[in-house]
């Protein structure tokens, strides 16, 4: 008798344990369905509305700090001007979010770094407006985690903003990089090196293409030359030079090749679809940089180096 309560007792303090961590079968933490919405507001400091019908509860941040003017028409940040962050309750993380931040040209790698350091994936970055002045960009966001990691991210996406628009009120007309020589003198050689690739050179300039191969709706198999590819250009002289290019990632990849990129400095300006019912999803980034050649060459090296590991273990 004696025995069957000590078992008893067991039994009941590991039950206790597993509630008190939120544990399930998986051995995973589960939410328990309860969002914070007053520490949100508290972390991000904003007063965030709640959406009951889809327990959604959202913070905003309208763009009314500089004049924006679409088709020389002054725009009101309701009119899809203002940046905002989506806080749901999650399934096995405490809660996740999605957004969209609304930023000027020399805002967005400073924000996107605050974002990927902060740990919240960034998805997207491309314009939704023509002859707007400034020209604004809107990057997409997204994470789980608790309410502590995500809207700390956040409100450091936003800090970082701040920190720019306080040292000067409109936004900068160039990107604040060295000015490259119209010449152009690169040696193609030392950069082949580096990328352990054949190149092209042209007139002093150089240019890498490397493919990847996806499967379309009709099932055909499409490659390099039909844009399904990775490249990367370079200009000027070997001791100033610019960099720019498009790299081809999996979902998986991502975040990876965004965080390599900007650890080199270069500047990312743009992140999207180029085609429609491929497989696997293809997503391609765009990028900018200023410096030494090899400099820049040894970044998109780094890059394609994470990319590969990235999607091996299908990390982002």
């Amino acid at each position: 008798m004696l025995r069957r309560i000590r078992v008893r007792k067991r039994v009941h303090l590991g039950l206790v344990v597993l509630m008190t961590f939120g544990l399930g079968s998986s051995g995973r933490a589960q939410s328990d369905g309860k969002l914070d919405t007053s520490r949100i507001d508290e972390i991000t400091g904003a007063k965030g509305t709640m959406f009951a019908d889809e327990g959604v509860f959202k913070v905003t941040f309208p763009r009314a700090d500089v004049p924006i003017k679409v088709d020389g028409r002054t725009m009101e940040p309701f009119l899809g001007f203002t940046s905002w962050a989506a806080f749901k309750s999650g399934v096995i993380t405490e809660s996740m979010v999605m957004g969209d931040l609304v930023l000027f040209e020399d805002e967005v790698n400073s924000v996107m770094d605050a974002c990927l350091e902060s740990g919240l994936a960034v998805t997207a970055l491309h314009n939704h407006f023509f002859f707007d002045e400034p020209k604004v960009y809107f990057m997409h966001i997204g994470g789980e985690g608790t309410v502590e990691k995500l809207a700390g991210g956040v409100k450091k996406a936003m800090d970082a903003l701040k920190a720019i628009r306080t040292k000067s009120t409109q936004p900068a007309k160039t990107i604040g990089l060295p000015p490259v020589a119209t010449k152009n003198a690169i040696t193609a050689q030392a950069i082949d090196e580096i990328l352990g690739v054949k190149g092209i050179a042209k007139d002093g300039m150089y240019k890498a293409v490397m493919g990847r191969t996806v499967k379309m709706g009709c099932g055909c198999e499409v490659g390099k030359e039909m844009g399904v590819n990775t490249w990367a250009a370079l200009g000027g002289i070997d001791d100033v030079a610019l960099i720019d290019g498009d790299f081809a990632v999996l979902e998986s990849e991502l975040q990876a090749v965004l965080k390599a990129l900007r650890k080199s400095g270069i500047h990312i300006v743009a992140i999207h679809h180029h085609m429609a019912g491929e497989s696997p999803r293809m997503l391609f980034l765009h990028y900018w940089g200023v410096g030494r050649a090899a400099e820049l060459a040894k970044g998109v090296k780094g890059a394609l180096m994470v990319q590969e590991d990235s999607g091996k273990s299908g990390r982002g």
